[in-house]
């Protein structure tokens, strides 16, 4: 594993030498990581969109042709009405403090008043027009100009979080849900569905990483009140009964971090990223790396994990966290196929 402090924006790294890109950019006018040249403080939505696609072609440069991209972004709300879901003190980006003295770790501080939008900022001006309390979309956004600029946007997947931070809103839902987009360079691309497949019932991840240790056996839901085993003793330990297509719905709780007090991508939801978008052995790259969650799962799973971070206190962070990680021992299986369907 390799973690690099350097800028997203200028990747030092060699043309098409990478297979996988897995990342979340930090949120617009969310947080002030302190640090020069860091991304989400701009003055508009459209700078920031605009800063994302420059940082994506220099992602697009590194990719291998036949490379993804995952992106999970966040959303904003115009003026007062503040981010929803996770983007408060409790949230789930990267360096967002949970607990009172994380800012401490991370050197982070809510972004003041009248500077960008989210929950930290805004007030009630208007931002791309819209009136206080829109939604602004940001994810959809950078998506589209990701797509205008010649990324193929091949699917947008649902990261459903089962415990999401309550929100004080009375004229809306609680967000529970963020998104995460699945771009490639060409209509031909490496993606293993074998890799990542559930069960055709009961709606279960069915790749090693969802199989607990201990007795070598696992029961999986099969059918309402009925569970079939599979044993542990195979080097291919997918679901061994009738199978399907993983769904674009990924249900996954978000927890903190013990070591700094704050949430970060659970690993859960970074496995069928890494098996699904690359082999073992591959070059798996985060240009916005944080304390290391993607890094870990490649280490865990065989890739080669390289990672770009701004702020030197993440690298400390993401080396100690990666320190003691078990690599898994238990194969995948890698019938992959080039995908070329619609």
């Amino acid at each position: 594993m390799m973690i690099v402090n350097a800028n997203a924006l200028h990747i030092p790294l060699a043309d098409e030498s990478v297979q996988c890109v897995i990342t979340s950019p930090p949120y617009w006018g969310l947080r002030d990581y302190g640090v020069d040249g860091q991304l989400g403080l701009e003055s508009t939505p459209e700078e920031y969109i605009s800063n994302m696609v420059q940082v994506f072609r220099e992602i697009w440069r590194v990719l291998r042709p036949d490379g993804t991209l995952w992106l999970n972004l966040g959303d904003s709300y115009a003026g007062s009405g503040g981010a929803g879901g996770d983007y408060n003190p409790g949230g789930l980006r990267k360096g967002q403090p949970r607990y009172p003295g994380t800012a401490k770790l991370v050197r982070s501080k809510r972004v003041p008043r009248g500077k960008g939008s989210g929950r930290w900022g805004g007030g009630d001006r208007k931002v791309l027009n819209l009136p206080a309390k829109n939604l602004i979309g940001i994810p959809w956004r950078v998506a589209f100009a990701l797509q205008a600029d010649g990324w193929y946007l091949r699917q947008d997947i649902i990261w459903h979080k089962p415990n999401p931070m309550p929100e004080s809103v009375h004229d809306r839902c609680t967000r529970a849900h963020e998104y995460i987009f699945l771009f490639a360079k060409s209509s031909r691309y490496y993606y293993n569905a074998d890799a990542i497949v559930e069960p055709a019932v009961g709606g279960h991840s069915a790749t090693a990483a969802s199989f607990r240790r201990g007795s070598g056996k696992r029961s999986i839901p099969v059918l309402p009140g009925k569970a079939a085993t599979h044993r542990l003793s195979r080097p291919d330990v997918r679901y061994n009964g009738p199978t399907r297509n993983r769904r674009s719905v990924w249900t996954v709780a978000t927890r903190p971090y013990r070591g700094a007090h704050f949430a970060t991508f659970p690993p859960e939801l970074i496995e069928p990223m890494v098996l699904a978008g690359s082999r073992p052995g591959d070059i798996v790259l985060d240009p916005f790396a944080g304390t290391g969650t993607v890094g870990q799962v490649c280490i865990k799973y065989g890739r080669r994990f390289i990672g770009i971070e701004l702020n030197p206190d993440y690298i400390k962070l993401a080396q100690r966290r990666t320190s003691n990680v078990q690599i898994a021992l238990l194969a995948i299986g890698y019938n992959a196929r080039r995908s070329k369907e619609p």
